[in-house]
């Protein structure tokens, strides 16, 4: 078993590098084309709200029904998922398990949960693409889910001294604190912001604009169809929980006025134009042309290349910016190529930040708005951004997904809508 782990892992791992190859050199390479059939989330729970009582796993659980319903495949065809989770903590053993056992698939499934911070959706996906890439198996599902609702507090072990014991909040322990500085994320923001220019103004301005986006899009449908509801119990009354909350929570003439939240010299990150605390999930259905063919699905996208990059830790917001032209080089595209950009708004600051580095058209940068308003689910996120794309993309455009994560990296996508 450990033989045959370490070989899938190598082979997984090989898929990955090789993709340093040219898109021209796959074909020689035996690389099978992967396309997405399948994408859906649920929607996206403020903190303490919605989904104050609905663990992680149930809200997985919910994603990949609603991403095999939009496939039209059954649960017994999937054979192997990767799902995104940054702090499992007090969700119970093996929570992805938990995710696809209880969305019906069969206890035959391949199921792995990983974590790479903000990025872990997303990587997830780009692992599934990877399995699928190599033909070590035909269906699978990429995503990720994160309550942080249901975080919980810790008391290490041993003796608790005199005076009691000290409590640590695993959102922050875990999940918002840069392990090697002890800053918490906003706080390597605003370093970031201070560095390289980016005022105060600049980022309320965006935050504004992404809840306006966010609500014009609820408004005209632009989500109906990525959206999965769900019933959640409230007191003794069900409640159909059927779009995001947080893009609705937002004062326009008090933004401006928030004081900055970790830096008192040069902080300019607030509570306004950051990302906040959410919950909820998205999965994607991932297979070949030939799977596509063999089981009747419907190609939606195409996978044209993933990756990843890093940098200092301190500097994670500036991670997305190199971990783009990577992805552009292995799809042999340019910035001027992609149609529509989706680069997670975990501050303000990280898509101003690739904007003004990458030189890329705001008006095509998180038209619908995005981690600001809509939320950011930390294990989630980088699977939502993917499937919006799938979602917002008209037939023959591109999409460009990047996210930052904790520690340094960033992970990026680029898709073609069939």
């Amino acid at each position: 078993i450990c033989r045959v782990g370490m070989a899938t892992s190598r082979h997984v791992c090989s898929a990955i590098s090789k993709r340093c190859f040219s898109m021209s050199n796959r074909a020689s390479a035996n690389f099978k084309d992967v396309v997405i059939v399948g994408a859906a989330r649920t929607p996206l729970g403020s903190f303490r709200s919605a989904f104050a009582n609905t663990p992680a796993p149930e809200l997985g659980s919910v994603a990949i029904k609603g991403a095999l319903k939009h496939a039209n495949l059954e649960p017994a065809k999937v054979q192997e998922v990767f799902l995104g989770i940054v702090v499992p903590s007090d969700c119970g053993q093996a929570p992805a398990r938990q995710a696809v056992l209880g969305a019906g698939c069969k206890t035959s499934t391949i199921v792995t949960a990983l974590n790479k911070m903000c990025a872990s959706g997303l990587k997830s996906i780009a692992c599934g693409a990877a399995s699928v890439e190599l033909g070590l198996q035909e269906i699978v599902i990429g995503g990720g889910m994160e309550n942080m609702s249901m975080m919980p507090y810790y008391i290490r072990r041993g003796q608790i001294p005199f005076g009691g014991a000290h409590v640590v909040d695993s959102a922050l322990r875990d999940g918002l604190t840069d392990a090697y500085s002890g800053l918490q994320m906003g706080a390597c923001a605003d370093i970031v912001a201070h560095e390289f220019g980016i005022t105060r103004n600049e980022q309320d301005e965006y935050a504004i604009n992404s809840y306006k986006r966010s609500a014009a899009a609820w408004e005209s449908g632009v989500f109906k169809d990525e959206v999965v509801p769900i019933e959640v119990t409230k007191g003794k009354d069900k409640v159909l929980v059927n779009r995001d909350e947080e893009y609705t929570r937002v004062d326009f003439e008090k933004l401006p006025k928030l004081k900055p939240v970790f830096t008192k010299d040069i902080g300019t990150v607030t509570a306004g134009n950051a990302s906040t605390l959410n919950d909820g999930a998205a999965a994607c259905v991932l297979t070949s042309v030939e799977g596509a063919k063999k089981y009747g699905l419907k190609p939606l996208a195409r996978i044209l290349a993933y990756g990843d990059a890093a940098t200092k830790p301190t500097y994670f917001a500036t991670a997305p910016a190199l971990v783009i032209p990577k992805i552009l080089r292995l799809a042999n595209l340019k910035v001027k190529d992609i149609d529509m950009w989706e680069v997670n708004e975990a501050f303000a600051a990280v898509p101003l930040y690739t904007m003004k580095t990458l030189k890329i058209d705001p008006a095509k940068v998180n038209i619908h708005g995005g981690g600001v308003s809509m939320g950011h689910p930390i294990g989630m996120s980088g699977a939502r951004i993917i499937v919006h794309l799938v979602h917002a993309l008209k037939s023959g455009q591109k999409g460009c997904a990047a996210i930052c994560n904790g520690g340094g990296g960033a992970g990026g996508m680029i898709i073609e809508k069939l």
